[in-house]
């Protein structure tokens, strides 16, 4: 079996792993492409020269190479309608069509489907660029913090909370003048603040019916203690279990996941993927923060090595629309996955710094490439991205055991600077 792999970056290289060890993967002799690759993807697969969002290129390379199954790793693919035109020619492909990935590619539009549907969110109200006097004198009537966000993509940095009045206004600035997320910011929600537990959940959408994988946490801001700027993710921990209860995992199935799907098909926009919800746990009670419409990342590095049954024929199943008929196991373990940034991070940063010690780590950890690529040659691997290399700690004992783990290795790996939290999975031990 020939599959495209759409992505090269951490989700990716988690994605390709689980795939190439996959038992169907392995009976039927498959083999793995990924668009342009990355010293941690090409273990498992064959690069090719052509990246993510060259829809045409990548059907005209299926096509030659006979593609039987393409994964759709990053947002912006799937909201520029990657799906529609590979569904066009008939091949296979894991991900939502244009109108489906919506949820994640306007705010705007995931707020209003919720409203609609009783689907437990915080309270809002959007706004354009052209509103700013009304966003303001919104704000004056209101309590702080306060979240404000982008509704277009902004790759994990389009969410920001206001204090007071003075915060507000500057971020209201700074999007109508597309400063830090460009035309992304030009509308935009002004949203309730919530306070309680985070959580991740993936669930695995064949338009009708679903599967939860293993619930995991994500650490967004970029210094410890949950503080300074957001980013597209500093580490994650999985699976959760300090506050996640039975009661809980039933009522994100009954109040969110499945009431999203029949939304979703209603609206003629079936989704089958990954939708992954974003969720606050308020005194026991779920509430959406956001949709996406695909893996997250860091999450998927500390969700897959959970996961015990066959990673490939889940996600062919999901395509087939026919996820009933697939047996979720997962391993008893923790994983704790860190995240190696570029000092700088989410802002400026430098790139082309050597990476040493990656032979060094241990059995018990698995390690996932981000923004790296080659150097002089191919024994020399150098940072090229803000977020760099993804540590995942596992341990069959405890979560205590897996964050050891995954310090233990993170200290082996060596670059110029380099920066990473000190804190991720703290707060679930």
């Amino acid at each position: 079996m020939k599959i495209l792999l759409i992505g090269n970056g951490g989700r990716e290289n988690a994605i390709a792993w689980k795939i190439y060890n996959s038992e169907s993967f392995k009976k039927a002799g498959g083999k793995i492409y990924t668009t342009t690759g990355n010293p941690g993807t090409d273990k498992y697969s064959e690069a090719i020269n052509i990246s993510s969002t060259e829809i045409k290129k990548l059907i005209e390379f299926s096509e030659k190479e006979k593609i039987e199954f393409v994964i759709v790793g990053p947002e912006i693919p799937l909201s520029m309608g990657i799906v529609d035109e590979f569904q066009e020619k008939k091949i296979k492909i894991f991900g939502p069509t244009k109108s489906a990935a919506e949820i994640e590619s306007s705010k705007i539009f995931a707020k209003k489907l919720m409203e609609e549907n009783n689907i437990p969110t915080g309270g809002y109200k959007n706004f354009s660029v052209n509103e700013t006097d009304k966003a303001i004198k919104f704000i004056s009537e209101r309590n702080f913090p306060l979240v404000f966000k982008a509704d277009g993509l902004a790759a994990g940095k389009g969410v920001m909370i206001a204090n007071n009045k003075r915060e507000s206004e500057e971020i209201i600035r700074d999007f109508s003048e597309g400063n830090t997320v460009n035309e992304a910011g030009f509308n935009f929600i002004i949203e309730e603040y919530l306070d309680g537990e985070e959580v991740s959940v993936f669930a695995i959408c064949d338009g009708e019916n679903f599967i939860l994988l293993p619930f995991s946490q994500d650490h967004k801001k970029i210094n410890d203690g949950e503080l300074g700027k957001n980013t597209g993710g500093m580490g994650a921990v999985a699976p959760i279990r300090k506050f996640m209860t039975k009661d809980i995992t039933e009522k994100i199935e009954n109040k969110i996941v499945k009431p999203v799907l029949k939304a979703m098909t209603e609206a003629g926009r079936e989704f089958r993927g990954c939708l992954f919800c974003g969720l606050m746990i308020v005194k026991g009670e779920p509430f959406v923060i956001e949709f996406n419409c695909r893996f997250g990342d860091p999450e998927t590095q500390a969700v897959l090595p959970l996961i015990k049954s066959d990673f490939l024929e889940m996600l062919l199943k999901a395509g087939e629309k026919d996820i009933k008929n697939y047996k979720l196991e997962t391993n008893d373990y923790n994983v704790c996955s860190i995240v190696l940034a570029s000092e700088g991070y989410p802002d400026k940063y430098e790139v082309g710094k050597i990476i040493s010690g990656l032979e060094n780590v241990s059995a018990d950890c698995q390690i996932f490439h981000s923004g790296t690529k080659y150097g002089k040659d191919i024994n020399e691997v150098v940072t090229n991205g803000g977020r760099v290399i993804s540590v995942a700690g596992i341990s069959d004992k405890s979560l205590t055991e897996a964050v050891k783990i995954a310090y233990e290795n993170a200290d082996k790996i060596k670059f110029e600077n380099k920066y990473n939290r000190k804190d991720i999975g703290f707060s679930q031990i």
